[in-house]
């Protein structure tokens, strides 16, 4: 991919460090691309990530996975999203166990992180951790991606209820991120509906959005504060760009006791936006010959012909008087 003047989605995004004089451990970029193809695809990645581990190593491991997912994707785009999608994820996850290992200062750092990539009008993403993604259709809001978590995990079990979630010692467990010893692979579900298994929700990789969509990406400062109605609300009857920052303000009021970065995403566009991805970035763009040529260029040359041809009738004709 190459980098894009323009986004075709229209976007906007804020981060704070919350109420508590924590140092903002998120990160996060939304960047614009065309693929090295013939119609020039457009594309959009966006993602957060929200660093864990002491010594200000959180925002290290956070600032690797930014950094290392980005230049995966611009390096590696194939005519397989969601594949190099995970692998940018993995690939970023090794980078910060090693860094991790060198530097003893940043033992057991790591990161969540939540990514939308978006080409033309086809959705895919990817998740590790509690940080979320969701999708705004309508008066219906959908998260899209689930959480790994200690408390996530009981509630699938059944052994624990949404009820009983609220001020749960463990609810800060996070069971997968970026940078862990325990390979884990990045989590490609999308789960549309709460009956969806597994296979499912994997298959709803490239999902395409419809004029009007938004999407929200958003670390736990925001969601543990702020319910998935209100998210809803506020991106219903918000501006686009106002919308982060509502968000952010709401979840401060509430006490703000972690970093909070969101993005929103808008299909402005329309549905047609979408062409197929010809060519990955490994293989070499020649520019293709001119097939045809217009029918002004044909009259042209017909015209010239014709007078060649008088011009020749002509000759013989004098002379041969």
């Amino acid at each position: 991919m190459i980098p894009a003047e323009h986004a075709h989605l229209s976007f906007t995004a804020a981060t704070h460090p919350g109420m508590k004089g924590k140092p903002n451990e998120d990160r996060f970029s939304v960047s614009a691309f065309r693929f090295r193809t013939i119609d020039r695809t457009p594309s959009v990645v966006a993602l957060i990530a929200d660093g864990v581990g002491g010594h200000r190593a959180g925002e290290v491991a956070a600032e690797l996975a930014v950094e290392h997912i980005l230049k995966y994707l611009v390096e590696n785009s194939s005519h397989h999203p969601a594949e190099t999608l995970k692998q940018a994820l993995t690939h970023a996850s090794q980078v910060i166990l090693d860094q991790s290992r060198r530097d003893t200062t940043m033992t057991g750092m790591g990161t969540t992180c939540v990514c939308a990539w978006v080409i033309g009008d086809q959705l895919y993403a990817a998740s590790a951790g509690d940080s979320r993604l969701y999708l705004q259709r309508g008066t219906k809001l959908i998260r899209l991606t689930t959480d790994h978590t200690w408390i996530q995990e009981a509630i699938t079990q059944g052994t624990l209820t949404p009820a009983q979630v609220k001020g749960h010692p463990n609810s800060h467990i996070i069971r997968r991120f970026l940078g862990s010893v325990n390979a884990s692979e990045p989590d490609m579900r999308l789960r549309l509906t709460p009956d969806e298994n597994d296979a499912q929700a994997e298959a709803n990789q490239g999902l395409q959005l419809i004029k009007g969509d938004r999407l929200l990406l958003c670390s736990d400062g925001l969601t543990d504060l702020v319910r998935d109605s209100e998210i809803s609300d506020i991106l219903r009857t918000q501006q686009l760009d106002k919308c982060p920052t509502v968000l952010i303000n709401l979840a401060n009021q509430r006490g703000g006791h972690d970093n909070i970065t969101v993005i929103a995403m808008e299909v402005p566009l329309p549905a047609d936006i979408t062409r197929p991805i010809h060519v990955s970035i490994d293989e070499k763009i020649t520019p293709p010959r001119k097939a045809t040529r217009t029918a002004a260029s044909w009259l042209m040359i017909g015209l010239l012909l014709l007078a060649i041809f008088m011009m020749v009738l002509l000759l013989i004709y004098t002379y041969t008087r």
